[in-house]
């Protein structure tokens, strides 16, 4: 089935304009919903309201939405009343930005006890940050309301690839660059550094936190899948099964799953606390040998995202195609066009998928189902039991394999 079409917002066009226009490595949706961030190219990152955003995508239709976006928000003029009438911002980082992400100190959930030090901002309890990560190493830090820089660090020596916030509210950010490295940053200290993570034997592409803010995964060049703990700081384990580099990962809502994409053309989802490979989405049929994997191809996969129902996964390949595939399921549920599309991200509340392409963002209505009696319960589940205990409870096989999502 195609996805329906919900709008598209367009970069610049001017072939004088230096500063956007070319590749969208990045795009993301803020915590609570409010605000749609992505860079448009070279040094341009752009912020807009989301709920305005749609608005204008139902009274324009899907093109003049976009243009409506463009011209009609509000910008941001004073700080009164900033926090109740989000306003679009336009932020010039400097330098070609790689990857940003959104943090917010109030959690998504409710999972640990955060002892909070105000330190050299005056932080609200509804603080919401942007981190933008940099071709020169460097990692600035934005009010997402003003538009103003807060924060600028500075100690990795090559592009940052990606950013992620702890789900916990807790403000710590995690980096991974092409250094090798990730770094972890504490944005409440002043963005203190506390710690380098280090293992990957080549460039890291992507990292994301567990939604219990326990677990990282590091995904990079060489095949490389790290499991850490963010306790200790510590590797937990590595992953083994993709052929080619390693470029995208997610957790599922529950934390129950992880999600990674590769260049060998496949999307894997795993069991993260066992190591084991549960589905595997092909994007080239029949699906290449070891050998070919491991070389290029027109199906490298670019991104993967997980939807907030736990049952769909959207990927995005190099033969110009969005797809949605359900995790029980061999075939695509759902399909769209896309041309040198580089990255993907479901809106908070899984409605919308957002996708750039060359400075530009295209939206898609999701696949819709209303989610099963048996999976809120294996998701509740999930959500406090790793798979060592949900395999030691009393209760039949078939149930156990169902919430371990075997069946």
């Amino acid at each position: 089935a195609r996805s329906r079409t919900v709008g598209e917002l367009l970069a610049p066009t001017s072939p004088f304009d230096k500063k956007c226009g070319r590749e969208n490595w990045t795009v993301a949706f803020a915590p609570d919903g409010s605000y749609l961030a992505w860079s448009q190219g070279h040094r341009i990152v752009k912020l807009v309201p989301w709920a305005q955003c749609l608005n204008n995508f139902l009274l324009h239709g899907t093109k003049n939405g976009a243009n409506a976006v463009s011209t009609r928000l509000p910008r941001q003029s004073s700080e009164s009343g900033q926090k109740n009438k989000p306003c679009e911002h336009i932020i010039d980082c400097g330098d070609i930005v790689w990857s940003l992400a959104f943090g917010s100190s109030v959690p998504e959930k409710q999972s640990r006890c955060i002892n909070i030090e105000w330190h050299r901002f005056k932080f609200g309890q509804d603080q919401l940050l942007l981190a933008t990560g940099l071709n020169n190493g460097r990692i600035k830090i934005w009010d997402v309301y003003t538009g103003k820089l807060l924060l600028n660090l500075m100690d990795h020596t090559e592009v940052v690839r990606d950013l992620t916030f702890a789900p916990d509210g807790s403000l710590i950010l995690v980096s991974a660059s092409r250094d090798k490295t990730l770094r972890v940053w504490d944005l409440k200290d002043d963005g203190n550094m506390m710690k380098v993570l280090r293992g990957h034997p080549n460039w890291v592409y992507g990292c994301a936190f567990s939604p219990d803010s326990s677990i990282l995964c590091s995904v990079g060049a060489s095949k490389a899948v790290f499991l850490w703990d963010m306790d200790k700081y510590s590797m937990l384990r590595k992953l083994e099964g993709h052929h080619n580099d390693v470029v995208a990962c997610e957790f599922s809502p529950d934390g129950a799953l992880l999600a990674t994409a590769s260049y060998d053309t496949r999307v894997y989802v795993w069991d993260p606390h066992i190591g084991v490979i549960l589905r595997e989405f092909g994007h080239l049929f029949p699906p290449p040998t070891p050998i070919f994997a491991g070389g290029a191809n027109d199906r490298w996969v670019r991104s993967v995202c997980f939807s907030h129902d736990g049952l769909h996964v959207a990927s995005l390949a190099d033969d110009k195609m969005v797809r949605f595939w359900r995790i029980d399921e061999e075939y695509p549920v759902q399909v769209a066009p896309l041309n040198n599309g580089l990255c993907c991200s479901f809106s908070t509340d899984g409605s919308v998928l957002a996708a750039g392409q060359d400075g530009s963002v295209y939206f898609w209505a999701t696949p819709s189902q209303v989610s099963s009696l048996q999976h809120l319960c294996r998701m509740a589940i999930r959500r406090v039991m790793p798979t060592s205990q949900v395999k030691n409870l009393p209760i039949p096989c078939k149930v156990v394999e169902f919430l371990c999502y075997q069946i």
